[in-house]
């Protein structure tokens, strides 16, 4: 990323890399600079040494824990990888569940638009195994597994380099291991990714028991995002009061945004949660051509149009509101160059493909609804209505077993109304010069790599 210069309610990565003011901004991007990982000896003079959650005998260990959970709590810290579950829930069900814990740092970001956790570990890895470390204390567990994507790129090297500078530290307060997991588009759903960690094919599993109850090696399991764990690493040296200085009441702190598109210097921006989306792309240096609509929350989230750019600020409240979603931190403007229909008819197909296959919703209902949007696009004589549209979209919304066939339907469902007039087009007349673009939506072959540059 070339960021520009950092403006008073977001920023890139601190081009000069000073410390930031305590409460400030960048907070998870503090002190990244030259496009390399912090040191371990950089990292603890930036943020200071990492504090203790176990030892002193099990009470204390117990307190201190019980303490940790509690702040994280009130912090109001949620999962940053999409579902935005709260994250003191999750560590006390797992917590409550017999047996020695694990931890899982789930890198493996699927989300072909997004490169925010690859970002994260390849600059500033330490903060994340802090947060891993500190989590498993907490939990008890005696292991940490960093799941990492066929795609990871430079994040691999950068996160097995920071083991390796821990171990020779003799910073081993538990166990650190790197895991690579292939898969597709679903592989980073928590019980695929354990499926994929004990060598089965990273597909979703039919629920109960759940990852905290029984998950990696049938151990209860704490599956957390990468973004969400380096949070929780700094809430545990600054404090609740701290993180909240930042955000809004329902989505404290600051959050990391993969933005793509039309804007002069693409990239992984930390912002303020509820930052005015115009701010974002002001500080990417504006637009570099039209812009014909934008997506919010990645392949499972929802398309306006561009028309709605000015109103949306990024939160996961105020974006709800306005119909959008915050998802795992995805904004991708598509340009007035390109189709809107498309791109919606390959991702509608692409998504299709990414079926696990397990479930009738998912092999019938999406490849139906595929189809439906290729008719249209190509202005077929026998085309689907608009009731039989939504017929297809409740038959498969809402009945899979997992949450795939819901994002799929949404996404879809979005780009049919916010470019309503293009797809009209489309009935009346069939494609137009525009559907001979090359895609800009990044839409990966199943199972092939991404490659490891950002955007």
């Amino acid at each position: 990323m070339s960021p520009p210069a950092p403006t008073a309610e977001l920023h890139p990565a601190a081009p000069d890399g000073d410390s930031p003011a305590p409460a400030q901004l960048p907070r998870l991007l503090a002190g990244v600079r030259d496009e390399r990982a912090l040191t371990l000896d950089e990292h603890s003079a930036l943020h200071g040494e990492l504090p203790a959650v176990g030892g002193g005998g099990r009470s204390r260990s117990r307190t201190k824990a019980r303490r940790l959970i509690e702040e994280v709590e009130a912090a109001g810290l949620c999962g940053c990888g999409g579902g935005g579950f709260p994250t003191a829930t999750k560590m006390r069900s797992v917590a409550g569940a017999r047996g020695r814990a694990i931890v899982v740092v789930n890198a493996i970001e699927a989300e072909p638009p997004s490169f925010k956790d690859r970002t994260l570990l390849e600059l500033a890895p330490h903060l994340v195994l802090d947060g891993a470390v500190l989590a498993a204390e907490a939990l008890r567990a005696d292991e940490v597994v960093v799941a990492i994507g066929e795609h990871a790129g430079g994040s691999a090297a950068s996160t097995y380099a920071a083991i390796q500078e821990r171990s020779r530290a003799a910073q081993g307060r538990v166990t650190l291991t790197l895991a690579s997991v292939g898969g597709g588009y679903v592989a980073g759903q928590e019980s695929a990714l354990i499926s994929g960690l004990e060598g089965r094919e990273a597909l979703p599993t039919f629920t109960p028991p759940l990852p905290f109850e029984r998950g990696l090696r049938r151990r209860p399991t704490l599956v957390n995002n990468a973004e969400t764990l380096a949070h929780l690493a700094l809430i545990a040296r600054h404090g609740a009061g701290w993180f909240r200085r930042l955000g809004t009441d329902a989505h404290p702190g600051s959050a990391l945004v993969t933005l793509s598109g039309p804007v002069a210097y693409p990239g992984v921006y930390e912002i303020e949660a509820g930052a005015p989306l115009p701010t974002l792309i002001d500080a990417a240096g504006g637009t570099t051509a039209g812009v014909r609509g934008v997506l919010t929350g990645g392949y499972a989230g929802t398309w306006a149009p561009s028309t709605a750019i000015d109103e949306l600020a990024l939160s996961r409240e105020r974006l709800k509101a306005a119909g959008s979603s915050f998802g795992a931190g995805i904004v991708l403007l598509l340009s007035a160059e390109t189709c809107p229909v498309a791109e919606t008819t390959r991702l509608a197909r692409w998504l299709a493909g990414e079926s696990a296959r397990q479930c009738g919703p998912c092999i019938h209902g999406l490849d139906a609804i595929a189809g439906a949007v290729e008719a249209i696009a190509a202005g077929a004589r026998e085309q689907p209505s608009e009731q039989r549209l939504r017929t297809l979209a409740s038959l498969t919304a809402g009945r899979g077993a997992c949450a795939h066939p819901d994002g799929a339907v949404r996404v879809i469902a979005s780009a049919l109304r916010a470019f309503a007039p293009e797809f009209e087009d489309h009935r009346r007349s069939g494609p137009c010069e525009r559907c001979r673009s090359a895609s800009e939506l990044p839409l990966p072959h199943r199972g092939g790599r991404r490659g490891g540059d950002r955007p």
